[in-house]
Parts: C-alpha cells; structure tokens; sequence
C-alpha cells in the first residue's frame, strides 16, 4: 500500500533579525527554518503521549540555495516526510517566496527517533509514520 506524504506549511515575512551583513536573509537562518518546520509538524500531528515518549534529532542536511529573500518579503515553508526506515526518516522542506512561488532554498535532511525516557534511537511504528501522511 502507498500512501501520499501530507504537506505541512507555514508563512511569516522576513525581519531584520533574519538578515546577514548582505542585508538578504542569511544562510544559517535557513538551517533554523528547516529545523523549526519540523519540529512545528511533529507537534502539530504528534499525540501529548508521543510528544512525551519521542524527540528527533538531526542526522543530515543537505541545503541547495537557489535565490535570496529580503526583508519584508512573504516566506511560505512547506515539509513533508517522504520515506522512513528503522530509525530513520527523510524530511523534504521547500522554502519559497510567498508572492513570486520561485524556489528560495530545497533542503533533504535525515532525522532519527530517540527514545525519550532512555535518549537513544528507536523504531519508528507504523502508528508514528501515519502521522505524517494524508
């Protein structure tokens, strides 16, 4: 059986905070938002019990940089879990300008489930992997 990844997004407009020396969003900042949608859609779909029982960390990013934002511009960040494996699970997140939908940033990263209570990985059940798709 196949099933399709479900598509969790946010938006929000750029600030100073978010800016390099460049004045255009800086790279690092990108990191941040890869890492802040996942942990947005972990809590969105997790249960009270999960949420207390798992925690992820990263094992991988990988980040293509395509084009610049700039202060004031819209950001819509999608995500979605395209693939699990034992402990593992492969998380997509597409960073676009809001208005223009050009591509700013495609970023692959790889994350394992750790165990809270013991803080090593586990394996992720097929309950933990339903959470994710439509």
């Amino acid at each position: 059986m196949t099933s399709t990844p479900e598509i969790f997004e946010q938006s929000f407009l750029v600030e100073k905070r978010h800016l390099d020396e460049q004045n255009h969003v800086n790279n690092v900042q990108y990191v941040q938002w890869v890492q802040d949608i996942a942990k947005a859609h972990w809590e969105a779909r997790a249960s009270q019990r999960q949420n207390l029982q798992y925690f992820w960390v990263v094992i991988k990013h990988e980040i293509n940089y395509k084009k610049q934002a700039f202060l004031g511009n819209e950001i819509l960040i999608q995500t979605y879990v395209s693939e699990t494996s034992h402990v593992k699970s492969i998380r997509h997140v597409i960073i676009k300008n809001a208005e223009t939908k050009k591509v700013l940033v495609e970023a692959k990263t790889t994350w394992a489930l750790m165990d809270q209570e013991k803080k090593r990985p586990t394996k992720i059940s097929e309950e933990l992997k339903r959470i994710f798709q439509q």
